[in-house]
């Protein structure tokens, strides 16, 4: 099979569906809160999974106990403890400011994979990176109006959008080391790193049910079916496909590629009647040109 360019392209595409899931997360997180949505988007995406691993007669043989437990504490730190984090931020800060905090974890990951993975990026990789990270950091921080913003509300959503950056870091690199020391498939890396991710928030979840914070019972169709969307195209497709990105491509080039999904925001917004600035097509235009120098730089 031939595998020029697949992490890249697996990476922009997971990319894309994060940001249609984003729209939609974004409608309903005010109605669910962070740890919650994280334990449904899981599941659902969990069971999609393994009905694809059923329907395709993929088996479990190959998985070595080395390799199950490196995999989960990656859906632990990337899935469990990332995912929810950024939730947070997403509430304190609004979508632009969270998605800026999470361009960090790109050139986290680099430097984790250079100490762990000896992973070298030749310097234009580097500008690659650079640019790319400039550009979706151009597109976030446009100042959006009417955020009502509070200090330690910002203080919050920064230390949450560090945490989450850390996090997806942290996971991306352990997922990476598995999946170029073993055999084991994309789809199964995705389904047993969600197993991780969703096992660890179990128990804050069920505190949180006893203490009658949150029903589960008090999502209606309407949101769940909302879920569900958002679950198939980000969480059980995006996934997928980002375990496909880091097993072809180098941790540091996924994971930059995987966090444009500011730049695809753009023209669903438009589609929905929002106006587009031109410094947000302007950023467009740097990150696009980082992409460029990235995949030129293979």
């Amino acid at each position: 099979m031939q595998t020029d360019f697949l992490g890249e392209l697996a990476a922009l595409t997971a990319a894309c569906l994060w940001a249609i899931s984003s729209v939609i997360y974004g409608r309903i997180g005010q109605r669910i809160p962070p740890l919650e949505l994280n334990i449904l988007k899981g599941a659902i995406a969990i069971a999609l999974l393994v009905c694809t691993l059923l329907v395709q007669k993929s088996t479990f043989s190959d998985v070595t106990p080395t390799t199950l437990g490196l995999l989960l504490l990656s859906g632990v730190l990337g899935i469990g403890i990332g995912d929810t984090a950024f939730f947070f931020a997403l509430n304190y800060l609004g979508a632009r400011r969270a998605l800026l905090m999470e361009t960090l974890s790109p050139p986290l990951a680099a430097i984790l994979a250079l100490i762990f993975l000896q992973e070298q990026l030749s310097m234009s990789a580097w500008c690659g990176i650079l640019l790319t990270i400039l550009g979706v950091a151009w597109v976030v921080t446009e100042r959006v109006p009417n955020l009502g913003e509070r200090h330690t509300r910002i203080q919050r959503g920064v230390g949450f959008g560090i945490l989450a950056a850390i996090a997806l870091a942290s996971g991306a690199v352990i997922s990476r080391i598995v999946l170029t020391t073993s055999n084991i498939s994309p789809l199964w890396a995705a389904l047993l790193r969600l197993c991780g991710g969703v096992l660890v928030l179990l128990p804050w979840g069920w505190q949180r049910q006893h203490h009658r914070r949150f029903e589960f019972k008090s999502i209606n169709a309407k949101i769940m079916v909302a879920i569900c969307i958002a679950a198939f195209a980000g969480t059980y497709l995006g996934i997928w496909l980002q375990q496909v990105a880091v097993k072809f491509a180098v941790v540091g080039v996924a994971l930059t590629l995987s966090n444009t999904s500011p730049l695809f925001v753009i023209p669903i917004a438009v589609c929905l009647g929002e106006r587009i600035s031109l410094r947000a097509i302007l950023g467009v235009f740097v990150a696009l040109s980082g992409i460029a120098v990235l995949l030129l730089s293979r």
